[in-house]
Protein backbone atom coordinates (compact mmCIF):
# COMPACT_ATOMS: atom_id res chain seq x y z
CA UNK A 1 0.00 0.00 0.00
CA UNK A 2 2.55 2.31 1.10
CA UNK A 3 4.38 1.26 -2.41
CA UNK A 4 1.39 2.65 -4.38
CA UNK A 5 1.30 5.87 -2.15
CA UNK A 6 4.51 7.27 -2.96
CA UNK A 7 4.15 5.96 -6.57
CA UNK A 8 1.50 8.51 -6.71
CA UNK A 9 2.74 11.65 -5.03
CA UNK A 10 5.83 11.01 -7.54
CA UNK A 11 3.70 10.80 -10.75
CA UNK A 12 2.18 14.09 -8.96
CA UNK A 13 5.63 16.04 -8.44
CA UNK A 14 6.71 14.89 -11.74
CA UNK A 15 3.65 15.86 -13.74
CA UNK A 16 3.77 19.39 -11.56
CA UNK A 17 7.20 19.60 -12.64
CA UNK A 18 6.81 19.01 -16.47
CA UNK A 19 4.15 21.39 -16.81
CA UNK A 20 6.44 24.33 -15.22
CA UNK A 21 9.25 22.95 -17.97
CA UNK A 22 6.56 23.23 -20.73
CA UNK A 23 5.86 26.68 -19.71
CA UNK A 24 9.10 28.06 -19.07
CA UNK A 25 10.36 26.70 -22.58
CA UNK A 26 7.37 27.78 -24.28
CA UNK A 27 6.49 31.25 -22.46
CA UNK A 28 7.75 33.15 -25.33
CA UNK A 29 6.19 31.50 -28.22
CA UNK A 30 2.42 31.23 -26.17
CA UNK A 31 2.86 34.79 -24.20
CA UNK A 32 1.90 38.32 -27.01
CA UNK A 33 4.60 40.26 -28.30
CA UNK A 34 6.91 41.65 -25.36
CA UNK A 35 6.02 45.40 -24.97
CA UNK A 36 9.58 47.44 -25.23
CA UNK A 37 10.82 51.46 -26.06
CA UNK A 38 12.67 52.42 -28.64
CA UNK A 39 15.32 55.23 -28.33
CA UNK A 40 16.18 57.71 -30.90
CA UNK A 41 19.74 56.43 -31.05
CA UNK A 42 18.47 52.86 -32.25
CA UNK A 43 17.36 54.79 -35.72
CA UNK A 44 20.65 55.70 -38.02
CA UNK A 45 18.31 57.97 -40.08
CA UNK A 46 18.68 62.00 -38.89
CA UNK A 47 15.24 62.33 -38.97
CA UNK A 48 12.33 59.92 -38.54
CA UNK A 49 8.59 59.39 -37.78
CA UNK A 50 5.99 56.52 -36.93
CA UNK A 51 2.34 57.45 -37.64
CA UNK A 52 -1.01 55.22 -37.32
CA UNK A 53 -2.26 56.38 -40.56
CA UNK A 54 -5.97 56.17 -39.80
CA UNK A 55 -6.06 58.15 -36.49
CA UNK A 56 -2.47 60.22 -37.89
CA UNK A 57 -1.04 59.66 -34.32
CA UNK A 58 2.46 60.00 -34.20
CA UNK A 59 3.92 57.09 -32.21
CA UNK A 60 7.99 57.84 -32.75
CA UNK A 61 9.52 61.06 -33.81
CA UNK A 62 12.80 61.85 -34.05
CA UNK A 63 13.39 65.18 -35.59
CA UNK A 64 9.84 65.09 -37.13
CA UNK A 65 10.06 68.81 -38.27
CA UNK A 66 13.67 69.13 -39.67
CA UNK A 67 13.76 70.58 -43.30
CA UNK A 68 15.12 68.64 -46.00
CA UNK A 69 14.73 67.09 -49.54
CA UNK A 70 13.13 63.64 -49.78
CA UNK A 71 14.33 62.64 -53.10
CA UNK A 72 11.83 60.43 -55.02
CA UNK A 73 9.24 59.94 -51.89
CA UNK A 74 7.86 62.90 -53.82
CA UNK A 75 5.59 60.94 -56.39
CA UNK A 76 3.76 60.45 -53.03
CA UNK A 77 2.38 63.96 -53.52
CA UNK A 78 2.22 63.42 -57.49
CA UNK A 79 0.32 59.99 -57.33
CA UNK A 80 -2.71 61.63 -54.68
CA UNK A 81 -3.63 63.83 -57.36
CA UNK A 82 -3.28 61.71 -60.08
CA UNK A 83 -5.63 59.27 -58.54
CA UNK A 84 -7.71 62.24 -57.21
CA UNK A 85 -8.08 62.93 -61.00
CA UNK A 86 -9.48 59.84 -61.90
CA UNK A 87 -11.74 59.70 -59.05
CA UNK A 88 -12.79 63.05 -60.21
CA UNK A 89 -13.34 61.21 -64.04
CA UNK A 90 -10.88 63.14 -65.81
CA UNK A 91 -9.56 60.15 -67.18
CA UNK A 92 -9.14 56.49 -66.82
CA UNK A 93 -6.53 53.72 -66.20
CA UNK A 94 -6.99 52.56 -69.54
CA UNK A 95 -6.48 55.93 -71.23
CA UNK A 96 -3.20 56.52 -73.10
CA UNK A 97 -0.96 59.97 -71.97
CA UNK A 98 1.87 61.11 -74.66
CA UNK A 99 5.53 62.18 -73.46
CA UNK A 100 5.97 65.21 -73.96
CA UNK A 101 10.19 66.79 -74.69
CA UNK A 102 9.97 67.88 -71.33
CA UNK A 103 8.91 64.37 -70.01
CA UNK A 104 11.56 62.41 -72.08
CA UNK A 105 14.54 64.42 -71.12
CA UNK A 106 14.16 63.70 -67.04
CA UNK A 107 17.33 62.01 -65.45
CA UNK A 108 17.99 59.87 -62.40
CA UNK A 109 15.35 56.56 -62.34
CA UNK A 110 13.48 56.54 -65.35
CA UNK A 111 11.73 54.12 -68.17
CA UNK A 112 13.27 56.20 -71.10
CA UNK A 113 10.17 57.09 -72.60
CA UNK A 114 10.81 58.88 -75.83
CA UNK A 115 9.36 61.98 -76.56
CA UNK A 116 6.12 60.91 -78.36
CA UNK A 117 5.55 57.76 -76.94
CA UNK A 118 2.03 56.76 -75.70
CA UNK A 119 1.27 54.89 -73.06
CA UNK A 120 -1.47 53.94 -71.09
CA UNK A 121 -2.10 55.86 -67.15
CA UNK A 122 -2.20 52.32 -65.71
CA UNK A 123 1.25 51.33 -66.65
CA UNK A 124 2.30 54.96 -66.28
CA UNK A 125 1.14 54.74 -62.31
CA UNK A 126 3.13 51.36 -62.58
CA UNK A 127 5.96 52.83 -63.37
CA UNK A 128 6.09 55.43 -60.70
CA UNK A 129 5.46 53.16 -58.24
CA UNK A 130 7.37 50.27 -58.87
CA UNK A 131 10.45 51.55 -60.81
CA UNK A 132 10.21 55.40 -59.18
CA UNK A 133 10.51 56.36 -63.10
CA UNK A 134 10.92 60.19 -62.95
CA UNK A 135 9.65 60.51 -66.96
CA UNK A 136 6.44 59.07 -66.19
CA UNK A 137 5.59 61.30 -63.46
CA UNK A 138 5.97 63.88 -65.61
CA UNK A 139 3.99 62.21 -68.12
CA UNK A 140 1.37 62.31 -65.89
CA UNK A 141 1.46 65.56 -63.83
CA UNK A 142 1.22 67.16 -67.40
CA UNK A 143 -1.95 64.91 -68.10
CA UNK A 144 -3.41 66.65 -64.57
CA UNK A 145 -2.47 69.83 -65.65
CA UNK A 146 -1.16 70.36 -68.46
CA UNK A 147 2.23 71.78 -67.64
CA UNK A 148 4.50 69.87 -64.32
CA UNK A 149 4.67 73.65 -63.26
CA UNK A 150 0.85 74.09 -62.70
CA UNK A 151 0.53 70.64 -61.40
CA UNK A 152 3.79 71.51 -59.02
CA UNK A 153 1.67 74.29 -57.80
CA UNK A 154 -1.34 72.12 -57.37
CA UNK A 155 0.81 69.99 -54.94
CA UNK A 156 1.92 73.28 -53.15
CA UNK A 157 -1.99 73.56 -52.58
CA UNK A 158 -2.48 69.72 -51.29
CA UNK A 159 0.53 70.46 -48.80
CA UNK A 160 -1.42 72.95 -47.31
CA UNK A 161 -4.93 71.33 -46.98
CA UNK A 162 -3.07 68.82 -44.95
CA UNK A 163 -1.36 70.78 -42.99
CA UNK A 164 2.27 70.12 -44.31
CA UNK A 165 3.89 73.07 -43.12
CA UNK A 166 7.29 71.97 -43.45
CA UNK A 167 7.29 71.29 -47.29
CA UNK A 168 7.89 73.01 -50.61
CA UNK A 169 7.43 71.52 -53.60
CA UNK A 170 9.77 72.55 -56.94
CA UNK A 171 9.09 69.29 -58.84
CA UNK A 172 7.00 66.24 -59.37
CA UNK A 173 9.51 63.70 -59.24
CA UNK A 174 12.11 64.63 -56.64
CA UNK A 175 15.14 65.31 -58.14
CA UNK A 176 16.99 67.63 -56.22
CA UNK A 177 16.35 71.38 -56.21
CA UNK A 178 17.12 74.34 -54.86
CA UNK A 179 13.84 74.93 -52.26
CA UNK A 180 12.14 71.21 -52.88
CA UNK A 181 12.29 70.52 -49.28
CA UNK A 182 10.04 68.64 -46.69
CA UNK A 183 10.01 67.08 -43.17
CA UNK A 184 9.25 63.13 -41.97
CA UNK A 185 6.38 64.25 -40.41
CA UNK A 186 5.09 66.01 -43.55
CA UNK A 187 5.95 62.81 -45.32
CA UNK A 188 4.02 61.01 -42.69
CA UNK A 189 0.83 62.92 -43.34
CA UNK A 190 1.10 62.58 -47.02
CA UNK A 191 1.47 58.98 -46.98
CA UNK A 192 -1.30 58.40 -44.98
CA UNK A 193 -3.86 60.35 -47.40
CA UNK A 194 -1.88 58.31 -50.46
CA UNK A 195 -3.20 55.09 -48.47
CA UNK A 196 -6.89 56.21 -48.53
CA UNK A 197 -6.61 55.26 -52.25
CA UNK A 198 -6.69 51.79 -51.64
CA UNK A 199 -5.68 51.17 -55.59
CA UNK A 200 -2.04 52.19 -54.64
CA UNK A 201 -1.52 48.84 -52.81
CA UNK A 202 -1.90 46.81 -55.84
CA UNK A 203 0.78 48.70 -57.65
CA UNK A 204 2.79 48.97 -54.30
CA UNK A 205 2.90 45.19 -53.51
CA UNK A 206 4.18 44.21 -57.32
CA UNK A 207 7.43 42.87 -57.17
CA UNK A 208 8.50 42.28 -60.75
CA UNK A 209 6.87 43.17 -63.65
CA UNK A 210 7.01 44.92 -67.00
CA UNK A 211 6.08 47.52 -69.59
CA UNK A 212 6.13 47.60 -73.47
CA UNK A 213 4.43 44.13 -73.77
CA UNK A 214 7.23 42.44 -71.76
CA UNK A 215 9.97 44.46 -73.73
CA UNK A 216 10.89 46.56 -70.35
CA UNK A 217 11.29 44.90 -66.98
CA UNK A 218 10.93 46.55 -63.69
CA UNK A 219 11.58 45.25 -60.28
CA UNK A 220 10.20 47.15 -57.38
CA UNK A 221 12.71 49.52 -54.90
CA UNK A 222 11.13 48.29 -52.01
CA UNK A 223 13.15 45.62 -50.73
CA UNK A 224 10.87 45.09 -47.69
CA UNK A 225 8.39 43.54 -49.94
CA UNK A 226 10.70 40.29 -49.60
CA UNK A 227 11.12 40.21 -45.89
CA UNK A 228 8.80 41.85 -44.21
CA UNK A 229 5.51 40.15 -43.15
CA UNK A 230 2.48 42.79 -43.50
CA UNK A 231 4.62 45.45 -45.47
CA UNK A 232 1.79 47.06 -48.32
CA UNK A 233 3.97 50.12 -49.74
CA UNK A 234 4.88 52.32 -50.23
CA UNK A 235 7.39 54.91 -51.96
CA UNK A 236 11.67 54.79 -51.61
CA UNK A 237 14.07 57.42 -52.79
CA UNK A 238 17.71 58.37 -53.40
CA UNK A 239 19.11 61.31 -54.24
CA UNK A 240 22.92 62.91 -53.44
CA UNK A 241 21.07 65.49 -51.85
CA UNK A 242 18.51 63.62 -49.56
CA UNK A 243 20.38 60.08 -48.84
CA UNK A 244 18.57 57.54 -48.67
CA UNK A 245 14.68 57.90 -47.80
CA UNK A 246 11.22 55.93 -47.32
CA UNK A 247 8.01 55.45 -46.57
CA UNK A 248 7.06 52.44 -45.79
CA UNK A 249 3.54 51.19 -45.01
CA UNK A 250 2.40 47.80 -42.97
CA UNK A 251 -0.74 46.84 -41.56
CA UNK A 252 -1.40 43.71 -39.20
CA UNK A 253 -4.46 43.13 -37.73
CA UNK A 254 -6.25 46.13 -38.50
CA UNK A 255 -3.53 48.46 -37.49
CA UNK A 256 -1.85 50.29 -40.06
CA UNK A 257 1.58 52.13 -39.71
CA UNK A 258 3.71 54.51 -42.10
CA UNK A 259 7.47 54.35 -40.92
CA UNK A 260 9.45 57.57 -42.82
CA UNK A 261 12.98 57.91 -42.57
CA UNK A 262 14.97 60.04 -44.38
CA UNK A 263 18.74 60.96 -44.98
CA UNK A 264 20.17 57.66 -44.44
CA UNK A 265 23.81 56.87 -45.25
CA UNK A 266 22.69 54.03 -47.42
CA UNK A 267 19.41 51.83 -48.71
CA UNK A 268 20.34 48.88 -46.30
CA UNK A 269 20.50 51.35 -43.30
CA UNK A 270 16.76 52.68 -44.29
CA UNK A 271 14.99 48.99 -44.87
CA UNK A 272 16.42 48.40 -41.55
CA UNK A 273 15.23 51.50 -39.70
CA UNK A 274 11.83 51.44 -41.25
CA UNK A 275 11.66 47.68 -40.10
CA UNK A 276 12.81 48.63 -36.68
CA UNK A 277 9.63 51.45 -36.66
CA UNK A 278 7.37 48.98 -37.75
CA UNK A 279 8.36 46.73 -35.39
CA UNK A 280 7.92 49.27 -32.67
CA UNK A 281 4.43 50.21 -33.69
CA UNK A 282 3.22 46.20 -34.11
CA UNK A 283 4.46 45.26 -30.26
CA UNK A 284 3.52 48.68 -28.97
CA UNK A 285 0.01 49.25 -29.86
CA UNK A 286 -3.49 47.65 -30.74
CA UNK A 287 -6.81 48.80 -32.70
CA UNK A 288 -9.80 48.22 -30.94
CA UNK A 289 -13.65 49.19 -33.00
CA UNK A 290 -15.83 51.37 -31.16
CA UNK A 291 -19.05 49.76 -30.69
CA UNK A 292 -22.26 52.11 -29.25
CA UNK A 293 -24.17 49.86 -26.60
CA UNK A 294 -27.65 50.09 -27.84
CA UNK A 295 -29.16 51.23 -25.07
CA UNK A 296 -27.67 54.86 -25.57
CA UNK A 297 -29.61 55.01 -28.80
CA UNK A 298 -32.66 54.44 -27.53
CA UNK A 299 -35.82 56.99 -28.98
CA UNK A 300 -35.69 59.89 -26.33
CA UNK A 301 -38.78 61.16 -24.93
CA UNK A 302 -40.36 64.86 -25.42
CA UNK A 303 -42.35 66.72 -23.24
CA UNK A 304 -44.76 69.64 -24.88
CA UNK A 305 -44.37 67.38 -28.30
CA UNK A 306 -46.58 66.68 -30.97
CA UNK A 307 -44.38 63.09 -30.94
CA UNK A 308 -43.63 62.00 -27.81
CA UNK A 309 -39.96 60.81 -28.58
CA UNK A 310 -36.87 61.24 -31.15
CA UNK A 311 -35.07 59.28 -32.45
CA UNK A 312 -31.38 59.34 -32.20
CA UNK A 313 -27.90 58.52 -33.94
CA UNK A 314 -24.16 58.40 -33.48
CA UNK A 315 -21.36 57.73 -35.69
CA UNK A 316 -19.14 55.64 -34.05
CA UNK A 317 -14.99 56.12 -35.36
CA UNK A 318 -13.67 53.00 -37.24
CA UNK A 319 -11.18 52.38 -34.88
CA UNK A 320 -9.19 53.49 -31.56
CA UNK A 321 -5.61 53.25 -31.12
CA UNK A 322 -4.75 51.84 -27.84
CA UNK A 323 -1.24 50.56 -26.35
CA UNK A 324 -0.76 47.50 -25.44
CA UNK A 325 0.25 45.57 -22.41
CA UNK A 326 -3.23 46.42 -20.36
CA UNK A 327 -6.01 44.01 -20.19
CA UNK A 328 -8.66 46.36 -18.95
CA UNK A 329 -11.61 46.74 -21.51
CA UNK A 330 -12.99 50.27 -22.63
CA UNK A 331 -15.31 51.59 -20.70
CA UNK A 332 -18.18 53.70 -21.86
CA UNK A 333 -19.76 56.47 -20.94
CA UNK A 334 -23.10 58.45 -21.83
CA UNK A 335 -23.90 62.09 -21.30
CA UNK A 336 -27.38 62.14 -22.50
CA UNK A 337 -30.67 64.10 -21.00
CA UNK A 338 -33.86 62.08 -19.92
CA UNK A 339 -36.08 64.36 -21.74
CA UNK A 340 -36.28 66.57 -24.23
CA UNK A 341 -38.70 69.93 -24.38
CA UNK A 342 -40.28 70.77 -27.61
CA UNK A 343 -39.85 71.85 -30.29
CA UNK A 344 -36.77 69.73 -31.23
CA UNK A 345 -35.47 69.63 -34.52
CA UNK A 346 -33.67 66.92 -36.16
CA UNK A 347 -29.88 66.85 -36.38
CA UNK A 348 -29.46 68.99 -33.37
CA UNK A 349 -26.43 67.80 -30.98
CA UNK A 350 -27.79 66.49 -27.38
CA UNK A 351 -24.91 64.93 -25.82
CA UNK A 352 -21.86 62.86 -25.97
CA UNK A 353 -20.45 59.22 -25.45
CA UNK A 354 -16.99 58.89 -23.80
CA UNK A 355 -14.87 55.90 -24.10
CA UNK A 356 -12.49 55.82 -21.48
CA UNK A 357 -9.07 52.75 -21.02
CA UNK A 358 -7.50 52.45 -17.91
CA UNK A 359 -9.35 56.31 -16.99
CA UNK A 360 -8.10 58.58 -19.98
CA UNK A 361 -9.98 59.44 -22.45
CA UNK A 362 -9.46 57.87 -25.86
CA UNK A 363 -12.41 59.09 -28.06
CA UNK A 364 -15.68 60.98 -27.43
CA UNK A 365 -18.35 60.77 -29.90
CA UNK A 366 -21.14 63.16 -30.50
CA UNK A 367 -25.26 62.04 -30.43
CA UNK A 368 -27.42 63.68 -32.68
CA UNK A 369 -31.71 64.00 -32.81
CA UNK A 370 -32.35 61.94 -35.77
CA UNK A 371 -36.13 62.68 -36.13
CA UNK A 372 -37.63 65.60 -34.75
CA UNK A 373 -41.14 67.22 -32.75
CA UNK A 374 -42.98 69.86 -33.27
CA UNK A 375 -44.92 71.74 -30.10
CA UNK A 376 -48.13 71.03 -29.32
CA UNK A 377 -50.85 73.53 -30.44
CA UNK A 378 -54.39 74.17 -30.07
CA UNK A 379 -54.47 74.17 -33.81
CA UNK A 380 -52.17 70.98 -34.23
CA UNK A 381 -54.12 69.35 -31.29
CA UNK A 382 -57.76 70.22 -32.86
CA UNK A 383 -56.56 68.77 -36.58
CA UNK A 384 -55.42 65.24 -35.05
CA UNK A 385 -58.98 65.44 -33.41
CA UNK A 386 -60.64 66.51 -36.34
CA UNK A 387 -58.99 63.64 -38.47
CA UNK A 388 -59.56 61.03 -35.88
CA UNK A 389 -63.37 61.85 -36.09
CA UNK A 390 -63.34 61.76 -39.76
CA UNK A 391 -61.79 58.72 -39.92
CA UNK A 392 -64.56 56.77 -37.27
Amino acid sequence: MRAKIISKNFLRKMTCFAFVMLFTLCGTALSPLEVYALSEDEISAPSAVLMESETGEVLFEKNPHDIRPCASITKVMTLILVFEAIDANKFTYDDMAVASAHAASMGGSDIWLEEGESMSVHDLIKSVVVASANDSAVVLAELVSGTEDEFVAKMNEKAKVLGMNDTTFKNCNGLDEEGHLTSAYDVALMSAELMKHEKIFEYSSIWLDNLRGGATQIVNTNKLLKTYKGITGLKTGTTSGAGSCMSATATRDNLSLVAVVLGCDTGTGRFKDAATLLDYGFANYKVETLTVPAEYLMPISVKGGMESEVSVSCEPSLNVLLPKGNTEELECKANLPEELTAPVEKGVKIGTITYLNQGATVDELEVFTASESHKMSFGEIFAVLLSKIISL
